[in-house]
């Protein structure tokens, strides 16, 4: 098994939101981790333009991935244009292809917000594809099989776009590296002031700290917690290859 974990989210910052704490311990037992926002952030101000702000979230990508030893790649697209189509799935199956991880950690599914649906999508059938050679990755890398499994985050809020509860299927411990998520999420200076005006976020750390702290609340063990959902293992790998649970026994917690 290639000790090897990509996580995939639709922006800058997510990562660190939903699954930087998983990430982090996993690195402290020597995997390799890989950073992936499919979109540059180009929507993140209400006084920079489209390209400033772009560049500018992509830096502080950099700096969060820099801090924490993880491997950065770069957006394939910008805010609002992911979509579920040919050239983003090619692209990212590229990276999951030259990276060969045993985990995925992505977004969920159901998500209050589309972007980030779509960054699951395309994760999903790009991981899919990955041992297809009739498949062209652009840029092309050779197919390959492997196995892997996908786990997806739960939402901002616990919700999906209707307001229904997402409940995970069990949770990691993060107690012990909760500062280090904060020093990740500081690292994305542009989004405190224009995540106050427009979503009314007067300090999204926190709103990340009680996200932990409403998902240690469902397993009831720990003060801080990150959840998760396996995908189904069709297609991806055995049924019983559960690379996430194994590597990390000693932090999971169930109900």
């Amino acid at each position: 098994m290639n000790k090897v974990a990509l996580a995939t989210c639709a922006h800058p910052d997510d990562i660190e939101f939903v699954t930087s704490g998983t990430l982090m311990l996993l690195n402290k037992l020597g995997w390799e981790i890989h950073y992936m926002t499919l979109s540059n952030g180009s929507c993140g101000s209400t006084t920079l333009n489209a390209e400033e702000i772009g560049a500018k979230r992509v830096g502080e990508s950099k700096k969060a991935c820099e801090y924490a030893g993880f491997i950065h790649h770069d957006p394939i697209t910008v805010d609002l244009e992911i979509f579920y189509q040919d050239d983003q799935i090619r692209k990212v199956c590229s990276v999951i292809r030259e990276v060969k991880p045993a985990i995925i950690l992505t977004t969920s599914p159901q998500d209050y917000m589309e972007d980030h649906m779509n960054a699951c999508r395309l994760t999903v059938t790009a991981a899919f594809a990955k041992a297809m050679p009739n498949y062209k990755s652009i840029p092309e890398v050779e197919a390959c099989e492997w196995p892997l499994a996908i786990y997806h985050a739960c939402p901002q809020g616990l919700c999906d776009m209707l307001g229904n509860p997402v409940i995970p299927d069990f949770g990691i411990n993060v107690d012990s590296v909760i500062n280090n998520k904060v020093i990740m999420m500081r690292n994305h200076e542009s989004q405190y002031k224009f995540l106050e005006e427009t979503q009314g976020k007067s300090d999204y750390i926190d709103q990340m700290k009680e996200q932990c702290e409403d998902m240690a609340k469902v397993f009831g063990k720990c003060q801080y917690a990150e959840g998760f959902r396996k995908h189904f293992y069709l297609g991806f790998g055995p049924e019983d290859f559960d690379p996430l649970k194994d590597a990390l026994k000693d932090f999971v917690v169930e109900k």
